[in-house]
């Protein structure tokens, strides 16, 4: 059991920890539970007042990081610069030198993080990746225990997330799907978009971590929820995206500028947000990664086997992931998925 001394500190109790949210009183001695503890130090990063060094330093949260990608990294940076104690972990260990630098903590496997800390992230690539990392040998499942909480930010499908789901409960601790919306930009910029699903108390503790990753969040219930919103959407965004390239290419065909193409489109109805960001780039044959060509062809991938599972039709999603399967066959899969646009252009130099 812990204890968080509050004497001197009276005003304390009643301007940050009302009795009716945390189930606090203003005691001499304040004894805590691990749930307790995090939803104390969640309140303080939620709602951020002048508080002595030393009494957050009594708040013994302790947050784990595995994956530290192109998505992962800045995740992770935002939170050590919020000044949240953080513990990182990557299957390469020179992708945690920078966080070290910054402040981290560093242990050599999943398990180990996972025991080390109170809530524990993990960005992984794909499914495989998430499963090996969760429950695989020295995986985060075999550090987790009661009172702790295991958020998985990737983007996997509703049975891949349910099984990682069953492990991490069986230990006794509380599991919350979480895959983002946003690629590399927004994940630096802490403005990513979090579909959340699972444990409810571990989605309000999370919360306020999430929001100094991301500009808003949404809980959808049960564990698979949350997964399935997000291949819809990135379903839609490559299929926008392979509609962009034929008509950036169409353009050109017919003598038009596709600059100027780039913005009659962001001044419509059909304006993006991703047309005006990708379209420059695309127009000169520029692809920098923010979300790599491989992952949207995965997340189409695995969106239509969802469509399947349910006999929904999906036929201009199947034709992008077709269009996306050619370009990775040309060896773009680390490129950015608007590279998606020189799987078309073949034909185009051939005819000119």
């Amino acid at each position: 059991m812990l204890h968080f001394s509050l004497h001197k500190k009276p005003w304390l109790c009643a301007q940050v920890f009302p009795q009716s949210n945390l189930g606090l009183s203003p005691f001499l001695a304040l004894p805590l539970n691990p749930i307790s503890v995090l939803k104390l130090r969640a309140s303080l990063l939620k709602n951020p007042i002048h508080l002595p060094k030393v009494l957050v330093d009594e708040l013994p949260t302790r947050v784990g990081f595995l994956g530290l990608g192109i998505m992962g990294s800045p995740m992770a940076q935002n939170l050590i610069k919020a000044g949240c104690d953080v513990t990182v972990w990557n299957r390469t260990k020179s992708k945690c030198d920078p966080l070290i630098s910054l402040g981290a903590k560093y242990k050599p496997s999943p398990e180990e993080v996972a025991a080390s800390c109170d809530v524990t992230f993990a960005m992984l690539a794909d499914p495989e990746s998430a499963v090996d990392v969760a429950c695989g040998k020295q995986g985060a499942a075999s550090g987790m225990s009661p009172g702790k909480g295991y958020v998985d930010v990737s983007t996997v499908d509703g049975p891949t997330s349910k099984l990682i789901s069953a492990r991490i409960k069986s230990t006794g601790a509380l599991f919350l799907e979480a895959p983002v919306s946003g690629s590399k930009k927004p994940a630096e910029d802490g403005k990513l978009i979090f579909l959340t699903a699972g444990d409810k108390s571990l989605y309000e503790i999370a919360a306020p971590y999430l929001d100094l990753m991301g500009k808003s969040r949404f809980y959808l219930g049960d564990v698979g929820n949350g997964a399935a919103m997000k291949l819809v959407v990135n379903m839609i965004m490559g299929s926008m995206m392979a509609s962009f390239s034929e008509g950036l290419l169409l353009s050109e065909k017919v003598g038009l500028d596709p600059s100027v193409l780039v913005e009659v489109i962001s001044e419509g109805a059909i304006s993006a947000p991703m047309y005006s960001m990708k379209g420059p780039s695309m127009v000169k044959s520029l692809y920098p990664t923010a979300f790599p060509l491989k992952h949207q062809q995965k997340d189409l991938r695995l969106a239509l086997g969802l469509a399947e599972s349910v006999s929904q039709a999906t036929p201009v999603a199947a034709a992008a992931n077709e269009l996306y399967k050619v370009a990775k066959s040309q060896g773009l899969s680390d490129d950015d998925f608007s590279a998606v646009i020189e799987a078309l252009k073949p034909n185009l130099k051939q005819t000119s």
